[in-house]
């Protein structure tokens, strides 16, 4: 039997969007053993795929996650190493696989010596690659043919639905705003997210609800938000678990957020994203089948903050930096909101080209 390694530690949209390779390598090949080392978090989100040896590293652990790393994995060998984290510290928990073949990226899409800890590459990048072609890219070195489209199907338990189904009863359309990033350059500001939300109360009769982790920032962004509306929102913040967010999202007509976890998620269960982004590339990390309907101001901040045309920076480079996101208007947001509510047969998921 073919053993398979794979590391990728974080973060959700990353881990979200490594699900459909995972989903290629086993329909590929059922009789192939998969182990996939992750993170903790990202563990209650996906460590439930069927089929799949999970071996979970608490990041903030220290030592003493390493070692039961090492413990969990000594002793075996694998035909294959994928590594897909490109951090220094995923790098060095590599050299705990013990692994005939060790497949990383190619120079463009390597960082912190990524290199030195792999024995084949990528070909060359054709382009401005989403994260998911990415990592769909390995089928390749592993003699896979890439599946047509991507498949995720992460299990969900019948009390997260019946959550969902208590939250959001009825038919009513449902817009869920998940406004939070781990980053805070990526997020709107408030008052944005507060405008918009009334504006799809009024102009078209829609549930407004606000998703968010149970963390202090959440709840401070959620407060403000609420504070500047105006209009009623369901607010879910601190209640909405990955699980039940992939419910949630299930239910919804449109999922509006930035560049972060939820945008990944409501993708994977084929819910449409409006994304915000001005930080980072939609091009790159954007939701995968909504790229179309998301604004994407990054060129635009390129140039203003950095000085320098979007193709010339790296692959992933971000644009951390304060006001970026002030680059996306509420009116330009609105209007595209409008054009897609008032659309003949609003898509769920329509592939970008």
């Amino acid at each position: 039997m073919t053993a398979i390694a794979i590391l990728k530690l974080s973060a959700i949209g990353d881990v979200v969007n490594t699900v459909p390779l995972v989903r290629a390598i086993q329909d590929a090949r059922p009789d192939w053993s998969i182990t996939w080392i992750v993170g903790r978090t990202e563990a209650k989100l996906v460590g439930d795929l069927p089929g799949v040896e999970f071996a979970v590293f608490d990041k903030q652990g220290g030592a003493a996650a390493v070692w039961e790393l090492r413990r969990r994995l000594r002793g075996r060998r694998f035909d294959a190493l994928l590594l897909l984290q490109r951090s220094l510290r995923a790098h060095l928990l590599s050299l705990l696989v013990s692994a005939r073949e060790r497949l990383g990226f190619d120079r463009a899409r390597a960082r912190e010596g990524h290199g030195l800890f792999v024995h084949r590459r990528l070909p060359p990048m054709r382009g401005r690659a989403h994260v998911l072609d990415s990592l769909l890219e390995f089928l390749k070195l592993l003699g896979i043919e890439r599946p047509s489209r991507p498949r995720w199907d992460i299990p969900v338990s019948e009390a997260d639905r019946a959550f969902a189904e208590e939250m959001l009863p009825g038919e009513q359309p449902c817009l869920i705003i998940s406004p939070g990033s781990a980053h805070r350059e990526r997020i709107w500001p408030p008052e944005r997210y507060a405008a918009l939300a009334a504006h799809a109360v009024r102009r078209h009769g829609l549930r407004v609800v606000l998703c968010g982790g149970p963390g202090e920032a959440d709840r401070r962004l959620a407060d403000a938000i609420l504070a500047h509306a105006g209009v009623p929102i369901l607010d879910l913040t601190g209640r909405d678990t990955l699980k039940r967010f992939l419910c949630l999202a299930e239910r919804a007509r449109l999922v509006l957020s930035p560049d972060s976890g939820p945008a990944h998620l409501a993708n994977a269960v084929g819910t449409p994203v409006l994304g915000l982004y001005a930080a980072t590339e939609c091009a790159r990390s954007g939701p995968y089948f909504s790229r179309p309907l998301c604004i994407d101001r990054f060129a635009e901040a390129a140039r203003r903050f950095l000085g320098r045309e979007p193709e010339a920076l790296p692959w992933g480079k971000h644009i951390h930096v304060p006001g970026v996101m002030e680059l996306i208007a509420v009116e330009e947001v609105a209007s595209r909101l409008d054009a897609w509510m008032e659309s003949a047969t609003p898509s769920r998921g329509v592939a970008a080209t």
